[in-house]
């Protein structure tokens, strides 16, 4: 059976990868949570980090990871609303994600059922990489979509299933890095492309090879 780290491929030596990943799903389900305990450790329970407040548009979060057996990659995460009303807003950054984290919360069986309409927005003409993520796994007396149910929807979207719980940090570094693995393996596969402007997955020049041009001042790398 091939592994995660045996079908990764290393990034080129002079640089590291930059994938753009959206988080898409209903309000409330998580997602912010998620990105919380992911980016900046700060996971729920007891001495753990606050609810966070319903996110408004899209927020950011970056963090870079280690991609066996040799490279890294900068991920740079896009928290979405899940509210109607800002759906506008939200549909802008999917043109461009190298990947998409969609979440449904298990104790909610209509964010379970809304997550082919989530997929499809976000599918396009060059499609991302997926990973479904069934959160809040913890609050199994509240539990209304078996792990079935949402195994079967991701085989048939063409996807890995992963529960996760940011409460305890359950699989959520796990779901991350499946994505991360998920884009380098499509790359690989020239399914993705890389891109030279703000896109979905950039080659980071290492520092010690980035030279100004001549006579000019130095410019700053497009943060977007």
């Amino acid at each position: 059976m091939q592994t995660l780290t045996d079908s990764l491929q290393a990034p080129e030596p002079d640089g590291h990868f930059q994938f753009r990943i959206i988080v898409l799903g209903d309000a409330a389900v998580g997602k912010s949570s998620l990105l919380r305990c992911f980016a900046d450790g700060l996971c729920g329970g007891p001495g753990g980090a606050a609810t966070p407040s319903p996110t408004v548009g899209v927020e950011f979060y970056s963090r870079t990871i280690l991609m066996p057996p040799t490279g890294k990659a900068k991920l740079q995460l896009w928290d979405t609303a899940g509210q109607e009303r800002f759906r506008s807003i939200t549909r802008s950054f999917y043109r461009s994600a190298a990947g998409v984290l969609l979440v449904f919360d298990l104790t909610n069986r209509a964010s379970f059922e809304h997550i082919p309409d989530w997929y499809h927005q976000a599918v396009g003409d060059q499609p991302p990489a997926f990973v479904l993520v069934g959160h809040k796994c913890d609050l199994v007396a509240e539990r209304a979509v078996s792990a079935e149910e949402a195994g079967h929807l991701a085989t048939s979207l063409g996807m890995t299933f992963v529960e996760t719980s940011a409460r305890s940090s359950f699989n959520v570094e796990f779901a991350f890095q499946t994505l991360a693995g998920g884009i380098q393996q499509a790359l690989g596969r020239r399914i993705l492309a890389q891109h030279h402007g703000c896109d979905g997955i950039r080659l980071i020049p290492n520092q010690s090879h980035r030279q100004p041009p001549a006579g000019r001042e130095p410019q700053e790398l497009c943060q977007c």
